[in-house]
Formats: C-alpha cells, sequence, structure tokens
C-alpha cells in the first residue's frame, strides 16, 4: 500500500512538470514562475505547488520571490564550466577503471545499441530523444565501472548535464551529428581496450560542448 497522499502526489507532479520544462530549456533561465498560473496550469492546489517550489529551490533551479512565485536560476558561464570539468573527470576515471577491469564486453553491445538510438535521433531531428540516448550512453560507461562513488557524484550532476545538452544541441543543432561521431570514436576506443584513447577524444568531446556554450 502506497504512503503518497493525494497532495503528495500533486506536489510531485508540479515539481516534476516544473523540473522537466527547465531541463528541456522550454523554461529558460530569468523566467518568472507564477504559483497561481501553474496551479491553473496542470490543475492542483497552490500547497503542492508551494512544496514543488521548494525542492526546486533546494536544487538551485529556481529563485523563490517574495509574492507567491520563482524565477528560473540562470546557469552561469562558471557554473556550466564546472560542470563539464567534473563530468570529464568522472567518466574519465570510469572509463580506465571498466578497461582496467575488463568489463568492456559486458559494456560495448549496450553502447552499439544507443548509438543506433542516436542514430535513429539525428535523422529524426529529435532532440529530446537523443539527449536521453546522450545521457545514457555516458551513465552506462560510469555505471560499468562499478565505482558507486563516481556513479553517486554523476547522479548528482545530472540534471544541470541535461540543461546543458538541451541549451547545446537547440541552439546548435549541427551539434546532434558532432556529438554521434564522438560517441562513435569512444566506444570504438572502448572496444579497443584502450582507456587513454577514450579520456583523448572524450577531452576533445568535452572541450567542443564548451567552446559552443
Amino acid at each position: 500500500m502506497s504512503d503518497a497522499t493525494p497532495e503528495g502526489s500533486a506536489a510531485d507532479r508540479a515539481y516534476e512538470h516544473v523540473k522537466r520544462a527547465i531541463v528541456r530549456g522550454d523554461l529558460p533561465g530569468g523566467t518568472a514562475i507564477s504559483e497561481n498560473a501553474l496551479c491553473r496550469e496542470i490543475g492542483v492546489s497552490r500547497t503542492p505547488v508551494h512544496e514543488a517550489f521548494l525542492r526546486l529551490a533546494a536544487e538551485e533551479l529556481i529563485v523563490l520571490g517574495a509574492r507567491r512565485g520563482a524565477v528560473v536560476r540562470p546557469m552561469s558561464p562558471n557554473e556550466a564550466t564546472d560542470v563539464l570539468e567534473m563530468r570529464e573527470a568522472i567518466e574519465s576515471t570510469a572509463a580506465t577503471r571498466v578497461v582496467a577491469d575488463g568489463r568492456v564486453p559486458e559494456l560495448v553491445p549496450g553502447l552499439q545499441a544507443l548509438l543506433a538510438e542516436q542514430e535513429a535521433a539525428v535523422t529524426a531531428g529529435d532532440v529530446d530523444r537523443f539527449v536521453e540516448s546522450d545521457a545514457a550512453f555516458h551513465g552506462a560507461v560510469i555505471a560499468a565501472s562499478r565505482n558507486a562513488i563516481a556513479v553517486l557524484f554523476a547522479r548528482t550532476l545530472r540534471d544541470r548535464q541535461q540543461r546543458l545538452r538541451h541549451q547545446l544541441m537547440r541552439l546548435q543543432p549541427e551539434q546532434l551529428q558532432a556529438s554521434l561521431d564522438d560517441h562513435r570514436v569512444l566506444a570504438a576506443a572502448l572496444a579497443a581496450g584502450d582507456g587513454a584513447r577514450y579520456t583523448e577524444v572524450l577531452r576533445a568531446h568535452v572541450a567542443s560542448h564548451r567552446g559552443a556554450l
């Protein structure tokens, strides 16, 4: 039997609705969000919306206002750089361990399936689909390392990374194909058991994102 109350469910729904819009870029940094307007939009009362806003503020996605509203917190260039820097460090370390521990054979088939998914997304021009598969690709490498701390840190960074990915791919759609090409080279480096090559390509991959943003 679930312990969730209807109000709790409504708060979760409001939270997920706003968070998804922020991460996807539908609510860009600096956008004002009204509690009352959100209540009407998703059909919930003010209390769960306020609870959702408190959670989003704790995650530094919004800044609460004085009059039952909030503003989407922009991601500064410094914050974007910090996120990309940490992402590179975590994934590079994870890939090195995957190779050293002989886990490449169990990882590569999944990466190939994700590359096929990304290719289909590029063909369709489907940014949402590509971004999800992009995250899954890099997440699979980190998970395969079986480094629980790396997995935890990557999970902490995930929302910020997804926000950056959406921003990049929507501003520069040509990055879809460029990212797919990089992912193919990364997968090939792992398949060859070449952790150093993976690190080298990943560094260039992340640097291209940093430069584009």
